[in-house]
């Protein structure tokens, strides 16, 4: 049994293992309907447990349908359904969903919840995603670039904007897949710093610039995220935007970057705020490609956690 807790908690030969079955998994559907049964049957007689502690449209639905397409069943349930940490423990509930279900992803605000449910747990637990990580996202990340441009050891990726969850599991990744990393925002929005320092001890280049221009210079992949979260307040987000307004990702930005180089977003977006609809939709952009692959992505971690 393997948790897939965290990039940098997951051992880089796993990681390369998973994203080369995603990429066979993703090859043996082409053309398939979606609805359409994978040819193995990985999680027949299996029930997994989706917990959203936090709304999603793309990780339900990939999940989701992950578990079906392998033969499984789901058991979606929301934060008010369960009331994690309200009147029953988390540990308890951990244990109590472990006699029902074969494995578990919790989509949640806390890590500290995601590490209690795990450390209790006796089936396999999924980040899919807390506010200081989201790690599915990046493995789906990872393999949209190499199925675009091959390997991703050694290129440079730039990261625009709020230093948030999505940056800090995309700084583990540099340091388990061997990339180097730009992130570009304000001092006040930095990535923490032990993320950074960890990667910086794996042996990459990690560099914080925040003159976007220059941060993108020769750029491979330049990625970008939503400025403001669903939660927080108006005047939060009036801030947010005043801080961040000069990190829009527009045509004359991408220009700075390499000419092959790719856009990524993990969506949904805020066209006109962090990335203008030119670039979403332009040539470089590989945004749905992204999207699709958090299902690939998902389905080969979860093979990875039951040992399939």
């Amino acid at each position: 049994m393997n948790h897939f807790l965290d990039i940098h908690k997951t051992d880089p030969a796993d990681l390369r293992q998973i994203i080369s079955e995603a990429k066979r998994i993703k090859i043996a559907r082409k053309g398939l309907p979606k609805g359409t049964p994978d040819a193995e049957q990985p999680l027949a007689n299996h029930m997994v447990a989706l917990i959203f502690e936090k709304p999603s449209t793309r990780t339900r639905v990939s999940f989701d349908v992950g578990v079906r397409q392998m033969g499984g069943q789901t058991m979606v349930l929301s934060g008010s359904d369960m009331q994690l940490g309200h009147g029953e423990t988390i540990a308890d509930t951990a244990r109590v969903l472990s006699r029902y279900v074969d494995m578990i992803m919790i989509r949640t605000f806390e890590e500290s919840t995601l590490l209690e449910m795990a450390e209790h747990a006796t089936v396999p637990v999924i980040n899919g995603l807390t506010n200081r990580t989201h790690p599915c996202q990046i493995m789906a990340d990872v393999l949209t670039y190499e199925e675009h441009h091959g390997s991703i050891k050694g290129k440079k990726v730039v990261w625009l904007g709020d230093g948030n969850n999505v940056v800090a599991s995309l700084i583990h990744a540099a340091g388990q897949f061997g990339f180097d990393i730009t992130v570009s925002a304000p001092e006040t929005l930095q990535p923490e710093a032990g993320f950074v320092a960890w990667a910086r001890e794996k042996g990459v280049n990690v560099s914080l610039e925040s003159n976007p221009q220059k941060a993108v210079e020769g750029a491979d992949l330049v990625v970008t995220d939503t400025w403001v979260s669903m939660h927080d307040s108006q005047t939060t987000k009036e801030r947010r935007h005043n801080q961040l307004r000069g990190y829009q990702v527009d045509d004359a930005l991408m220009a700075q970057a390499k000419n092959d180089a790719l856009f990524m977003h993990c969506l949904p977006a805020h066209r006109g705020e962090e990335v203008t609809s030119s670039v979403m939709d332009g040539p470089q952009s590989v945004i749905w490609d992204e999207a699709e692959n958090r299902l690939h992505a998902q389905k080969a971690v979860m093979r990875w956690c039951l040992g399939k």
